[in-house]
C-alpha cells in the first residue's frame, strides 16, 4: 500500500474525523524522520493495535540548543516515506516549521521534575522543545495512542508526565530499544560516526550492562559508576556527561539499589553525542527480601 503524505493540519483533522465516523482506533508515532529500524518496530506495534497508524516527520527546531547539529540533521523524507510504505503506514504527516511555529507563537510546554538533571543538564530547553511539539502533535493528530522508544528513556518519562497533567486522553505505549547486532542501540545519528568510531560505539551498551551486573551481584551504586566511568572514558570516549542509576517508574536518583531502576548514559564519541540505557535487576537477597514482604 502506499502512504498518503499529509503537510497540513485541517487536512489531517479531516481524514481522522472521518476515521472517527467509521470506529476506528488510531495511533501515531512522532518522529523526526532519518527512519531505522527502531523506528519501524513501533510502527509495527502501532498497527498491531490500532486500525490506522500515522508517523509524524517533524525536524523540531525548538528541541536543538546547537545550531550546527539541526543542520547537521538527517532529511531523508522521501527513503522514510518508501519504508513506511513497507510497513503499512497510513499517513505520514510531515508538516512545515512555518506552520508548526507561525509568526507570533508564544507558547511552550514545560515539563518540571521529569526535565530536570540527566540529559536536561547537558541540553537546556531541550525538554521544553520535546514536550512543546509532542503536545501538538498529540492534540493535532487526536490519537488513542501514541508510541515511544524506551532508548530516549527520559523523553519517555516527560511524554508521560505531560498527557498526565495536562488530562490528553491518549495511552503513551513503550517500545524497546531495538540493537544493531554487535549491541549498539539504534540512532539516527549513529551515521555520523566514522569507520573507527563505529568500531568503538559498540562498546558503551556493553559497559552499561557489566555495570548493571555489577550493582545486581552487590557492588555499591558508587563504586559501580565510578568504575563505568572509567571504562567508557578508556573505550574511546572523549566525555562522558551523564552515567547515573535512576527509578524505574519516576526518574528519582537512587544512591542504593532498592527498587526498579535504569542505568543511564550519555556520552561523546567524536563529535557525536549517544545515548542508551538498561534495566539493573535487583540484588537476589533485596529481590527476595521484597518477595516476602
Amino acid at each position: 500500500m502506499s502512504t498518503a503524505i499529509v503537510r497540513i493540519v485541517s487536512e489531517l483533522r479531516s481524514i481522522v474525523a472521518a476515521w472517527r465516523r467509521e470506529g476506528l482506533r488510531i495511533a501515531v508515532v512522532p518522529t523526526m524522520g532519518a527512519l531505522h529500524e527502531g523506528h519501524l518496530s513501533l510502527v509495527r506495534a502501532a498497527l498491531a493495535k490500532a486500525d490506522r497508524v500515522i508517523v509524524t516527520l517533524f525536524v523540531n527546531p525548538t528541541q536543538f540548543n546547537n545550531a550546527a547539529d539541526l543542520a547537521a540533521y538527517p532529511r531523508t523524507e522521501h527513503d522514510d516515506a518508501a519504508k513506511l510504505a513497507s510497513v503499512g503506514t497510513h499517513i505520514l504527516y510531515a508538516p512545515n516549521a512555518a506552520d508548526m511555529y507561525p509568526p507570533g507563537f508564544a507558547t511552550s510546554v514545560s515539563v518540571g521534575g521529569m526535565s530536570d538533571g540527566l540529559c536536561g543538564t547537558f541540553r537546556p530547553g531541550h525538554f521544553d522543545g520535546v514536550a512543546t511539539v509532542v503536545t501538538k502533535l498529540l492534540v493535532q493528530t487526536g490519537a488513542d495512542l501514541a508510541f515511544f522508544g524506551e532508548k530516549d528513556f527520559q523523553q519517555l518519562h516527560v511524554v508521560r508526565q505531560l498527557v498526565r497533567d495536562l488530562d490528553i486522553p491518549i495511552e503513551i505505549i513503550a517500545g524497546l530499544t531495538v540493537r544493531e547486532a554487535d549491541g549498539l542501540a539504534l540512532s539516527s545519528r549513529n551515521a555520523r560516526l566514522s569507520l573507527a568510531e563505529r568500531h568503538k560505539a559498540p562498546r558503551l551498551a556493553e559497559i552499561l550492562v557489566q555495570t548493571a551486573g555489577q550493582m545486581s551481584s552487590g557492588q555499591s551504586v558508587q563504586r559501580a559508576l565510578s568504575v563505568g566511568r572509567e571504562a567508557i572514558l578508556a573505550a574511546g570516549f572523549s566525555k562522558v556527561e551523564c552515567l547515573e542509576l535512576r527509578a524505574d517508574s519516576n526518574l528519582a536518583p537512587m544512591p542504593t539499589l532498592d527498587r526498579p531502576a535504569r542505568l543511564l548514559v550519555a556520552a561523546w564519541l567524536g563529535e557525536t553525542r549517544l545515548i542508551d540505557n538498561v534495566e539493573v535487576a535487583l540484588p537476589r537477597a533485596e529481590a527476595l527480601r521484597q518477595a516476602a514482604a
